[in-house]
């Protein structure tokens, strides 16, 4: 139920074999990438990292406090990833980092090859659905929620690193981290075209499309009417936005129909029923099998954990 998705849980390290308690760094280093897993065993501030490379990073355990470049400082928790520039400085606070309650970071740096080379791919083999758009890490969008298809390709890196010994490492990595690029900018995307997308509407056919789902959640989606309002056959629009977000427009309509259900089962008047069919559900049992799924709970396990502690909002 909306817990948080983090990576592969790394073993802490016994404090006596660390050399620092500060930013211990394990690193494991390839050819177009090197996977580095920082730990701190007590309060620190204004601790200093910088890399060459672009960086992505995510919170294993514990807290951080991020200060970024020309960025309001920011709390950085477990189940969320921060992207930082080549060169960038990051001034990091460890506020709750003590014995036996560490913090815990992987720090992936990626070569601005293997990241051309990618772009460059997709560019040519999976074009963006308007002419002048390109596939881009967008270096705006630095603080990200994670999701499970992100996540599931950092763990195999980190599991490589943990517990591949062959000759075929490298490669394995290389592979990896070229889907972990592609997962980051669908990430990226969806987080701008579905926060926003009245604002995107009038001239993305995409943004369009999802402006229409949000405004018709709880009504039957055509998808065949939806793909023609983006001006594309019903084959063609299910690839581009499967490309584009990761998901197929089945999927988000399922997903802002759970979501749309939570806030329902948080009013203490509104029955399981009601919330089904007023988030757009035609069947009972459906809706119940696709909570448990998606929340892993029942929605009237929701609805109790729930009852008097929220607000419905529109």
């Amino acid at each position: 139920m909306n817990k948080a998705i983090r990576p592969y849980q790394v073993p802490v390290g016994n404090e006596n074999s660390l050399f620092t308690l500060v930013e211990n760094r394990t690193a494991y280093t390839y050819d177009s990438c090197e996977l580095n897993v920082f730990e701190t065993h007590q309060q620190a501030k204004d601790v200093k990292l910088v890399f060459n490379d672009f960086v992505f990073t995510s919170m294993l355990r514990g807290k951080k406090v991020m200060h970024l470049e020309n960025k309001e400082a920011f709390d950085y928790l477990p189940g969320e990833s921060v992207i930082v520039g080549p060169n960038e400085v990051m001034e990091i606070d460890f506020p709750e980092a003590k014995k036996g309650q560490p913090t815990q970071c992987i720090a992936l740096a990626i070569s601005q090859q293997l990241i051309d080379f990618t772009l460059d791919m997709l560019n040519e083999k999976h074009p963006k659905v308007l002419e002048q758009e390109q596939w881009k890490i967008d270096p705006s969008i630095h603080h990200i929620i994670n999701n499970q298809e992100l996540i599931n390709t950092v763990d195999r890196i980190i599991k490589i690193s943990r517990t591949e010994d062959s000759t075929t490492k490298d490669l394995y990595v290389d592979l990896a981290m070229k889907e972990m690029i592609i997962r980051l900018m669908q990430t990226q995307a969806r987080h701008v075209f579905t926060s926003s997308p009245k604002a995107l509407a009038s001239h993305h056919p995409l943004a369009y499309a999802i402006h229409i789902i949000q405004n018709k959640i709880n009504q039957k989606i055509d998808f065949d009417r939806l793909a023609n309002a983006a001006c594309m056959s019903r084959a063609t629009f299910f690839k581009k936005f499967k490309e584009a977000f990761g998901f197929t427009p089945g999927q988000y309509v399922l997903s802002e129909r759970i979501k749309l259900a939570k806030k329902w089962l948080k009013k203490p008047n509104c029955s399981i029923t009601e919330a089904c069919f007023n988030s757009g559900f035609e069947n009972l049992s459906h809706f119940t099998s696709a909570f448990k799924k998606e929340e892993g709970i029942s929605p009237s396990v929701f609805k109790k954990q729930y009852q008097g502690s929220g607000s419905f909002l529109n």
